[in-house]
């Protein structure tokens, strides 16, 4: 069993968000939800935030709004600081993406197939589809929709200076447009809620957190098949 880290957040009202459930060695993905969420407990969380999500946009699995609620709920006034360093450091990490797939995929592109969860050849060659069909606009549904944000940046760096595009810097400008744009819609409305909804939706999460794992599953799939074939 995994230890508990128990802790209170004391944000300005006094409110409590609570302790690190214990969860069978097992449970991959919860064991990995509370690692992330354990850093809202350390000294360095606004440092973890924007590590946590400058990784997310290219190989770390789990996205940054975790942490980024945990922390809102923890510190409420504190809300935009936490958006704009989760949106600063997401759409850093999206021109890393982009680089790696335009000047090192063909080195690195089993690592990412082998090691990294959801980094599929079938879920690249879908994103690859997608951008022959809607070029960089699809970076502004992957910005804030279950599409892995990794897929999407990492995909752009390989299309994007490929063959296809006539003008990569342009399309460069215009993807970290749209990263800039999306992701910042994303992270505030998501701090947002937090602020307005206050820790008791905490106790949510953590009841239903594996009835929310199977939904944000679904809509992984579902966001495919709605940009493949309705758009």
């Amino acid at each position: 069993m995994e230890v508990s880290a128990e802790a209170e957040f004391c944000d300005h009202c006094g409110a409590r968000v609570g302790a690190i459930q214990q969860v069978p060695w097992w449970h991959v993905h919860r064991r990995l939800y509370n690692w992330t969420l354990a850093w809202a407990y350390h000294p360095s969380s606004s440092v973890a935030l924007f590590l946590m999500s400058f990784s997310a946009s290219s190989f770390f699995p789990i996205p940054p709004d975790i942490l980024l609620m945990t922390l809102v709920l923890g510190n409420r006034r504190k809300w935009i600081r936490y958006a704009v360093i989760c949106t600063v450091a997401s759409v850093s990490g999206a021109v890393l993406g982009f680089c790696i797939g335009w000047l090192a995929w063909q080195a690195v592109q089993n690592i990412f197939f082998n090691y990294v969860p959801g980094f599929t050849p079938e879920v690249f060659d879908e994103v690859c589809l997608l951008y022959e069909q809607y070029n960089f606009w699809i970076i502004f549904a992957a910005g804030f929709s279950p599409i892995p944000f990794k897929v999407a940046t990492i995909t752009a760096g390989v299309f994007g200076t490929g063959p296809e595009v006539v003008q990569p810097g342009l399309f460069f400008i215009w993807f970290l447009i749209a990263a800039i744009i999306s992701r910042s819609i994303r992270f505030f409305l998501v701090a947002g809620l937090m602020r307005l909804s206050g820790p008791k939706i905490t106790p949510f999460i953590e009841k239903y957190f594996n009835l929310l794992t199977l939904l944000f599953t679904i809509l992984l799939i579902g966001g495919f098949v709605i940009l493949r074939y309705v758009l």
